[in-house]
């Protein structure tokens, strides 16, 4: 979480600690299987973008309660146990640098270790009490019924952008909109400001997955440890593709041959790969894409207007601004 101010930044790294150390006493297990698999991802590390946002909510109150350093721990957890899930429905082969659970342990164990993190996420969040349990119970069943649309596909009728975007705000920003909730609640802070929270999350969470749209045609791979056209050759659905669609259907000549070469079963030939993402990265769907990243980021920045200023909401701006920055 990007900040200017040398005491809150210390306090975020410190809070952070303390997540780290709850959350390898959360997922160990005497069961030596179960405690390699679940530690996997833990010692695999990662950005912990949803503990941070916990942790600085927080200080739209009093970072110093218990409550908000479990409660950064409940939104990791639930984090790491959808992402066992995702890996083996992605066939994805690695997970932030290391083989992906289901590649060391076959599928099964994988999804098995994905239910016993989201088991350990209920315990933690069973000491937050009932009302945090309705949310982690809710938000658990956004995180479903999103993985699931995006498995099924728009419906006959439905507009493919729109069902991208629930998709979206279901599958990822609604934990993300969780782990600022959790972190104002908890920490004391004013109703307006939790609701506030709420909707800076799910809309920065819908912004930072259009970002990632844009990136898997314009970023460098060693910037973003993603090789440029990823999503296209997996078949993936993101905002450009979908808009090229739109634009071709509606006679846009060169949006239909660009969906041409897309539909062509070619893009497994790296050279067809990169011409496909050239032209769809020069089509004027990606500079659309753009702006809405930049859009949804702007939004979320607009929610703030009812937290109370100071350091913790400068955070939350520039955070906006950093996911928005990603797209160049």
């Amino acid at each position: 979480m990007p900040t200017s101010d040398p005491a809150l930044e210390a306090a975020l790294r410190e809070g952070l600690d303390d997540v780290e150390a709850l959350l390898a006493d959360a997922v160990g297990t005497t069961d030596p299987l179960a405690d390699a698999a679940a530690r996997h991802l833990v010692r695999a590390g990662g950005k912990r973008v949803r503990p941070l946002l916990t942790l600085l909510a927080s200080h739209l109150g009093d970072p110093s309660r218990p409550e908000v350093v479990r409660a950064a721990v409940v939104v990791e957890l639930t984090h790491l146990a959808s992402l066992y899930h995702d890996d083996v429905m992605d066939s994805a082969p690695t997970r932030r640098g290391a083989p992906a659970a289901h590649v060391v342990w076959g599928n099964s164990v994988a999804i098995l270790t994905g239910d016993l993190l989201f088991a350990r996420a209920s315990n933690v969040v069973a000491e937050l009490g009932p009302e945090a349990v309705r949310i982690q119970a809710s938000t658990f069943e956004r995180l479903c019924l999103g993985q699931l649309r995006e498995t099924v596909g728009p419906q006959p009728g439905e507009d493919p952008v729109e069902h991208h975007l629930g998709v979206l705000r279901d599958k990822t920003a609604s934990l993300i909109a969780t782990a600022g909730r959790f972190g104002a609640l908890f920490g004391g802070a004013p109703p307006a400001a939790v609701e506030a929270m709420v909707r800076y999350g799910e809309d920065v969470g819908v912004a930072f997955q259009l970002a990632d749209d844009v990136l898997d045609l314009t970023s460098d791979t060693e910037d973003s440890g993603k090789r440029p056209g990823t999503d296209l050759r997996e078949g993936v659905p993101t905002l450009p593709v979908l808009l090229a669609r739109r634009a071709a259907a509606g006679g846009d000549v060169a949006a239909g041959a660009l969906v041409g070469l897309l539909d062509s079963g070619r893009l497994g030939d790296d050279a067809v790969l990169a011409e496909a993402v050239d032209r769809l990265r020069e089509h004027p769907v990606t500079a659309a894409a753009r702006r809405a990243a930049r859009e949804w980021a702007e939004r979320a920045t607009g929610h703030l207007v009812a937290v109370p200023a100071g350091a913790a909401r400068d955070a939350l701006a520039a955070y906006a601004a950093t996911v928005a920055d990603r797209v160049g």
